[in-house]
């Protein structure tokens, strides 16, 4: 109950400073981002979503939010040499019930801590559906990654002005309460800030350019509470390797990263290369994304050029469950109703617990030097 007390008075102050302090801490400097990087271990981990949560909301909403079940695939990561998770955000949690929301938050990175994980918290993302909603979520549609997925904030939200200080609110709240928490391991602000969805869903004509407006702001939010966690956004498209082609998105994120991160789902050449694009910045690199077995990103190829490079690298995908990422990204267009996929897009375990190939999660304890090696027993039906 302490705790609980502190994180909320920490809330309440977080959101009373930043309306009577303009300024901010300003970026990192390359000294202070690297000796943080020189104090971790190597961080090996995962894009995490529980087996029972289709999306953030049915994650951390109150009537779904599942403990229980974290603890138990929390552990399957811990079991395996994993350090770290990579656990996305809703703005619309804040606005439901920003203590609940708080109190949830807290408890799930007790059960991570438990287990020595030390999470990466995503605040915004531009990725999949656009009109997010409170309550119960639909469920999976058959034969599709990541059906029910949504963006924060949602197309409407980002269009209405009128709706920024929520978002400020929201971003400030947040980072306020854990900001001084060393089960945090950085805040990543927004993911994939810039992403279309390759015009599947009605969004915002003009998204690109409300997203240039808001990024730099959102950044200013989380450090006007002065967090003592990096922040980042991972770069995920275009070219990182002449400052004069990159896009608008990527300039900010780039000048805006304390730590540098980013995505690719490609060959370990190109791995390798869009890693060299980004060394001459001076600042560790994160790779949040990666491994899709279909596109020739593996942890056989991957996870051991990460290490060398001494790039972090987190997966996409934990458990198989409802988000349904085990198929591949052309499910869309061909849903996988009455034949599986070949092999698995994402993920590392079965819905059982037992990993879907052994010698990959062979390779991550013995990469990672850490764990047992063996996943712990699963209780019958989870």
């Amino acid at each position: 109950m302490r705790i609980y007390t502190a994180l909320l008075l920490s809330v309440l102050s977080g959101v009373i400073s930043f309306a009577q302090s303009p300024a901010d801490s300003g970026r990192w400097t390359e000294q202070a981002a690297n000796a943080w990087y020189a104090r971790q271990p190597w961080l090996v981990g995962a894009n995490y979503v529980p087996s029972d949560a289709i999306n953030q909301l049915e994650m951390f909403q109150e009537a779904t939010f599942n403990p229980d079940l974290n603890d138990r695939e929390l552990g399957l990561a811990e079991s395996i040499g994993m350090n770290t998770m990579r656990v996305f955000l809703q703005d619309q949690l804040w606005q439901q019930d920003p203590k609940g929301f708080v109190r949830r938050l807290d408890a799930f990175l007790a059960i991570a801590s438990r287990h020595h994980i030390r999470p990466i918290l995503v605040l915004f993302d531009s990725c999949w559906e656009p009109n997010p909603h409170l309550g119960p979520q639909h469920p999976p549609i058959p034969g599709v990654h990541n059906s029910g997925w949504v963006q924060s904030p949602g197309g409407k939200e980002l269009s209405d002005p009128s709706y920024e200080p929520k978002l400020k609110e929201y971003v400030v709240g947040v980072v306020s309460a854990f900001a001084k928490d060393d089960r945090v391991l950085a805040w990543d602000i927004w993911n994939e800030p810039d992403n279309t969805n390759g015009g599947r869903f009605d969004e915002p004509k003009n998204k690109v350019e409300l997203v240039e407006a808001m990024l730099p702001k959102a950044f200013s939010w989380a450090r006007s509470a002065h967090p003592t966690q990096p922040l980042t956004s991972g770069v995920w498209a275009g070219n990182w390797s002449d400052p004069a082609k990159e896009s608008p998105v990527t300039k900010i994120q780039l000048a805006e990263s304390d730590v540098i991160s980013f995505h690719n789902y490609g060959w370990p050449e190109e791995f390798e290369a869009r890693v060299k694009s980004l060394e001459p910045l001076h600042r560790p690199i994160i790779c949040t994304e990666y491994m899709a077995r279909g596109s020739g990103s593996t942890f056989d190829t991957i996870l051991p050029l990460a290490k060398k490079l001494n790039v972090a690298a987190i997966n996409w995908g934990l458990v198989a469950g409802k988000t349904q990422t085990y198929l591949p990204w052309d499910s869309w267009q061909h849903p996988y109703v009455l034949s599986q996929p070949t092999i698995w897009f994402h993920e590392v375990f079965r819905h059982d617990g037992t990993p879907y190939r052994q010698r990959e999660t062979d390779l991550i304890h013995e990469l990672t030097g850490r764990g047992t090696g063996i996943a712990p027993k699963q209780e019958a039906g989870s």
